[in-house]
């Protein structure tokens, strides 16, 4: 049943037109809505000509300017500013461990000893409109403390423990709309309708039990779109009589733009900030998607682009210097290996990867770090322990550090070859066929993947068509080489699947929308845009 929901003639309209299922009139209640109308009224229009302001950028990249320090900023990168503060319930935030909204494993996230648990509107859940409008029920339940959940298939009850991990939540980037909740005949900001739908419901609530509204900030590139959430917190604690400040935000540094301007997002939100964090595959993404037109800029396979060489490296390290040197948390990247049933050995490797990574980012000066699943929490556990005796290392200031333009684009050396192509294929269509089918955390050849490494697999083959890359053989990658790759890779998946799931599981849609983003003249700004089309 299809229902629509007006509000009161005084108040902006504000019209759903997805399913209403049962429970749903909760969450889109008249004063959730009338709120969540009231900040696409005030901020709408300055987002979308946001949106516009990347658009014309990338117009200057495309005629060969490339991302720098911006000199209109300077003074506030010189200056000696501090953040706010930060709560104490996340001064220790050593481990963090991400996933979807989906109710169990929301529960197993809360229980698995991890210091944070982000649960994610964005990359790992796919906008399908019951997944969008259960998650907010999920957050709901958590913050009256009825959060639980009895399988219905295996019958198994999961419960919240004693000790759980503090929440933060990700709402959907800038750049996304929500398509079932309309103002004025257009679809609002995603972002809006996540965040105001939780924090109407739950700040509240939250506060008695002694913690708060806090939120992870995905994909933004400049600090007027950081100043843009900032205005919207701010109206935000008037509206609902809330402390200014209470709203605290980690700001996820994943486009190339951004890391130019982190002293800038940080001052432009100093009084809801507490961190930034190394959201390295959608950085890799950004890299190729904003100066991928360079010969310049060509990476080898994705294998080889790693967090301790090159622009990748660099970012890690100007972050940790720049949020410790203003008072706030520097976390690390994430862990996607998931654990292999029955196979010791690819377990033992998988876990000795895992605790390099998080050597490397503790020993650089990170205060924490990213893990997608549970049975990765006291493998970085144990390395922050041991390197990190403190609640933090905030103290490390790390300014023995230089970090330079050129740094910040240098591109990680080594080779592209067809089997690197290959993996992007089959990665890229299997990711897309489970996101069309609303599943947006996947696991795919023991990694737990969300939709960046969907991002990165296209980006690099429409990269290597664009600037007729050479492979290690000697082979130009053209057109005909990944569509012979490509059907190749559909051949296998169609002998390990069967032809009927191959239907079922939507890879045929995928595979197309897949071929049809590498191919394309102009690069698409986000595999989700046209993929929405598909499912909303």
């Amino acid at each position: 049943m299809s229902a629509a929901t007006k509000l009161q003639a005084d108040t902006p309209s504000l019209e759903i037109i997805g399913h209403m299922n049962e429970g749903y009139e909760t969450i889109l209640s008249e004063g959730a809505l009338a709120f969540v109308a009231d900040l696409e009224s005030r901020f709408g229009t300055r987002r979308k000509a946001l949106m516009q302001a990347r658009m014309e950028r990338q117009k200057r990249f495309d005629a060969g300017e490339l991302p720098d320090f911006l000199p209109e900023t300077k003074a506030i990168r010189e200056d000696n500013w501090k953040i706010l503060g930060t709560p104490d319930d996340l001064q220790d935030r050593r481990v963090e461990i991400t996933g979807p909204v989906d109710r169990k494993m929301m529960i197993n996230a809360f229980n698995s000893g991890a210091n944070v648990f982000m649960t994610d509107f964005e990359d790992a859940s796919a906008p399908v409109w019951e997944n969008m409008i259960d998650g907010q029920i999920n957050l709901y339940d958590y913050a009256r403390g009825q959060l639980a959940f009895t399988d219905p298939k295996s019958g198994k009850d999961y419960a919240m423990g004693e000790k759980t991990a503090v929440l933060k939540v990700r709402p959907r980037g800038w750049h996304m709309t929500e398509a079932h909740a309309m103002l004025n005949g257009e679809a609002v900001s995603a972002s809006l309708f996540d965040f105001g739908l939780y924090i109407y419901h739950s700040a509240q609530e939250l506060l008695k039990r002694g913690t708060g509204p806090y939120f992870y900030l995905p994909k933004m590139e400049s600090h007027k779109e950081a100043a843009l959430w900032d205005d919207v917190f701010t109206f935000t604690e008037k509206e609902l009589g809330l402390k200014h400040g209470t709203i605290k935000v980690t700001v996820l540094i994943e486009t190339i733009t951004a890391a130019f301007e982190m002293d800038e997002i940080l001052f432009a939100l100093k009084d809801h900030i507490v961190g930034l964090n190394c959201g390295r595959w959608d950085y890799i993404f950004s890299y190729i998607k904003r100066i991928g037109k360079n010969p310049d800029y060509l990476l080898p396979d994705r294998a080889q682009v790693t967090m301790g060489s090159a622009f990748l490296k660099a970012y890690s390290l100007l972050l940790i210097r720049t949020c410790h040197r203003r008072g706030a948390h520097a976390m690390g990247g994430m862990a996607a290996q998931i654990p292999v049933k029955g196979d010791e050995a690819a377990n033992k490797a998988a876990f000795e990867k895992v605790r390099a990574d998080k050597d490397r980012e503790a020993s650089f000066g990170h205060d924490g770090t990213w893990v997608a699943h549970p049975a990765l929490v006291p493998v970085a556990k144990e390395v922050f322990d041991r390197l990190m005796p403190h609640q933090n290392q905030i103290h490390r200031t790390r300014l023995d550090i230089e970090i330079s333009q050129k740094d910040l684009l240098e591109p990680h050396e080594g080779e592209r070859t067809e089997a690197g192509l290959r993996e992007n294929i089959r990665v890229g269509i299997q990711y897309i066929a489970a996101w069309l089918q609303g599943r947006g955390a996947v696991p795919l050849y023991n990694l737990m993947e969300d939709a960046a490494t969907a991002e990165i697999s296209r980006t690099q083959i429409w990269q290597q068509l664009k600037l007729k890359a050479t492979l290690s053989d000697g082979r130009t990658v053209t057109d005909h080489l990944v569509r012979d790759l490509y059907d190749d890779e559909m051949k296998k998946l169609t002998k390990s699947l069967g032809q009927d799931l191959v239907e079922d599981s939507r890879l045929a849609d995928a595979g197309r929308l897949f071929l049809d983003l590498v191919f394309k003249h102009e690069l698409e700004e986000f595999l989700t845009t046209p993929a929405y089309e598909l499912i909303k």
